[in-house]
């Protein structure tokens, strides 16, 4: 089986000139990482472990980087009931506090408060981690210390929470693979894997690349830290909580065997975090790789999905990957990515809304055109009936207002034309698809 052939950012073999190192890592943090310490990644250190790393992590200047995005991030305070703007009056204070108890080896982070998020599609809920302020500066300096290290040699095939990378990029590979001929897909879904990864095996893993005991000790204390969730108190034996800064970046350290051995082998891999896809020739091949997945992950002390996991044969049972259904040569919204958008439009357009026509479509156009940017590939069907499901649910207010019930139909596309929302500018996904597919063809 032939492997695609892709480029490895960030990865470069031998030593190079100094002067353009910095070009080559331009997605890392330069008030860590300087243009010596990037040659020595390259190049490789002595075993391939790094040691002395905990005073870049407690350096005033990373940890002053490290809340500037803490502070872009924004987010809810902590267990501490400690906002982003309480600990930015103390700003000086809160580092060098942070700054001394690293270097002294005595950080002990907070309790995690978690929070209940709706699962969108279904009605389930699904846990959310939330740090203290604190804890997340101090996640994000630890972040922009280890996370070169790492990503140096990550799969190509792992696109989630990596620099440079993203869901465009894997949903691109798909498309190729599939075009290419690879018709059967092991869909596999991994249950509850940031609440199951086993500590110690993941510690193992970091132990490979990182020596310095102070750096693997707050390492461990991150994953110890207990979870006040309402009034009951706990601390979790698995896993790493999500919404913390420094999960993603663990959660690809406990996967990147898994995507290695995958290379390996010969399979043709997509992996976005815990969601992956491996795409095959036949299906003696997909069930090969089944098995493969299945003992990797028993190992791993991680669990397949009973139901969610299987080999699907796109041409007759299509499958799922980011917000997509893939199914024969066309690719669709999925439906829980169609539900959760229609669910966000409804919020914003009930027929008692109080304010101007212009301020609404003022508020559902930047929703629809984040929505059309991700979506824009799906089958082109997509696009004119939503637009036309949006002007109904808009009719419907101004239906309303003429002191009339029920939704808008029939005259009203005559008393409200679908030139009546271009003049008053609402934004059509079927004008901006048409665009896309006129600068594609030329």
């Amino acid at each position: 089986m032939a492997i695609l052939q892709e480029e490895k950012p960030a990865t470069v073999q031998g030593a190079k000139q100094a002067g353009d190192v910095r070009s080559r890592w331009q997605w890392t943090e330069p008030a860590v990482w300087t243009d010596r310490m990037l040659t020595a990644l390259e190049q490789g250190v002595k075993g391939g472990t790094w040691f002395s790393l905990i005073d870049k992590v407690c350096s005033a200047r990373n940890l002053k980087v490290s809340f500037a995005r803490v502070k872009e991030n924004g987010g809810s305070a902590g267990v501490d009931h400690q906002t982003i703007e309480m600990f930015e009056e103390r700003l000086d204070q809160n580092l060098a506090q942070i700054e001394q108890e690293l270097r002294a080896g005595i950080y002990q982070p907070k309790p995690v408060r978690r929070a209940w998020i709706p699962k969108p599609g279904t009605t389930e809920r699904r846990p959310l981690g939330i740090p203290t302020v604190r804890d997340r500066v101090v996640q994000g300096a630890l972040r922009n210390v280890l996370e070169p290290i790492f990503e140096q040699d990550f799969a190509t095939h792992s696109y989630g929470f990596r620099p440079n990378r993203g869901t465009k990029e894997a949903l691109r590979r798909v498309g190729k693979l599939l075009d290419k001929g690879y018709r059967f897909i092991v869909d596999a879904d991994l249950k509850g894997y940031f609440d199951t990864i086993p500590h110690n095996p993941l510690m193992d893993r970091v132990r490979l690349k990182i020596a310095d005991g102070r750096v693997l000790d707050l390492i461990q204390r991150f994953l110890d830290q207990k979870v006040l969730d309402g009034l009951e108190q706990w601390q979790p034996l698995t896993g790493t909580p999500q919404g913390a800064i420094i999960s993603p970046l663990l959660s690809n350290i406990y996967l990147d065997p898994l995507d290695h051995q995958a290379e390996r082998e010969g399979y043709e891999m997509v992996r976005y975090a815990d969601d992956f896809v491996i795409l095959c020739r036949t299906r003696e091949e997909a069930q090969r790789a089944m098995a493969m997945v299945q003992k990797w992950t028993e190992e791993a002390g991680l669990v397949l999905h009973p139901t969610k996991s299987r080999i699907a044969d796109v041409d007759k049972d299509g499958f799922d990957f980011l917000g997509f259904t893939f199914h024969k040569n066309r690719r669709w919204v999925r439906k829980k990515s169609l539900k959760k958008f229609k669910d966000t439009i409804r919020e914003r357009t009930k027929r008692c809304n109080g304010h101007s026509l212009r301020r609404i479509i003022d508020t559902l156009n930047p929703i629809l055109r984040g929505w059309f940017a991700y979506f824009k590939h799906a089958y082109h069907s997509t696009f004119p009936s939503l637009d036309g499901w949006i002007r109904m649910r808009l009719r419907s207010i101004l239906r309303q207002r003429q002191g009339k019930r029920g939704r808008g139909r029939g005259r009203d596309h005559q008393v409200w034309p679908n030139a009546f929302f271009a003049a008053a500018g609402l934004f059509s996904m079927t004008t901006a698809h048409h665009a896309v597919c006129q600068s594609a063809l030329r």
